[in-house]
């Protein structure tokens, strides 16, 4: 007896056992019985016509800890871009002790992908790595606007492209020892080509990259930048389940 029927089979039992179905009375159908229990998050649809059973479980919240305690902090340079602030922290148990600690601003990265399995990308240069790479369109969220209104019109900019509605998905810190950097992450089914791309400083070559391919990009190296990969990896594991 497969996953799937087993717990079809114990569900049932159940039914029976409590008396939410009486003797006569017409069971659910395996399809709705199916969907009743991806819905429940207890099994996900594989294909057209298969399910399999999730594999995650629950993991327990570890009991809370003595946080770092802060005493102060002074900025030792700022500007419109980067702050950097020298911060007096006391771990637990530690004597107390100056750290640095670089501040950016909030930043918004979009993958945007069509109906062929493609995702829109930005070929650029990168001079503080020296690199070429792949890239997703993004940029600086500016203070009072929305961080999906930043995704939205900063892929227009930098592609040339108008994207459907965007959706969040994850909000994270790339490094989050000594940089406080928020990156939103956003996605989009479809886009528009409106015109050329008005950032100058941020357009690159532009193309649509099929998913298939990013694997092998990102094990040469050619994908540049934590949001884009967070992003990616994100696509194509809803891929993977099935999450179209």
């Amino acid at each position: 007896m497969g996953p799937k029927t087993q717990r079809v089979y114990k569900t049932i039992r159940t039914w029976i056992g409590t008396g939410e179905y009486g003797p006569g009375e017409k069971l659910p159908s395996e399809r709705t019985l199916s969907a009743e229990l991806a819905n429940e998050h207890l099994i996900r649809a594989h294909d057209r016509s298969s399910y399999r059973v999730h594999g995650s479980k629950s993991v327990p919240t570890p009991a809370e800890m003595d946080p770092w305690k802060i005493h102060g902090s002074r900025h030792v340079y700022e500007n419109r871009w980067v702050n950097l602030d020298l911060v007096d922290v006391e771990p637990p148990g530690v004597e107390r002790f100056e750290y640095h600690v670089v501040r950016l601003f909030r930043a918004a990265i979009t993958a945007v992908t069509d109906s062929q399995d493609r995702v829109l990308m930005l070929w650029r240069y990168r001079f503080v790595p020296e690199q070429w790479g792949w890239e997703l369109p993004g940029g600086i969220v500016d203070e009072g606007e929305d961080a999906a209104t930043t995704a939205a019109h900063e892929t227009e900019e930098e592609t040339g492209w108008r994207t459907g509605p965007v959706e969040h998905v994850v909000s994270y810190q790339p490094t989050i020892g000594m940089v406080d950097s928020p990156h939103e992450i956003f996605v989009a089914r479809g886009a528009e080509k409106v015109g050329e791309p008005t950032d100058a400083e941020g357009a690159g070559e532009i193309a649509w990259i099929p998913l298939d391919d990013i694997p092998r990009l990102m094990s040469e190296g050619k994908l540049m930048g934590s949001g884009t990969l967070v992003a990616l990896l994100h696509i194509l594991a809803s891929r993977a389940r099935g999450d179209r």
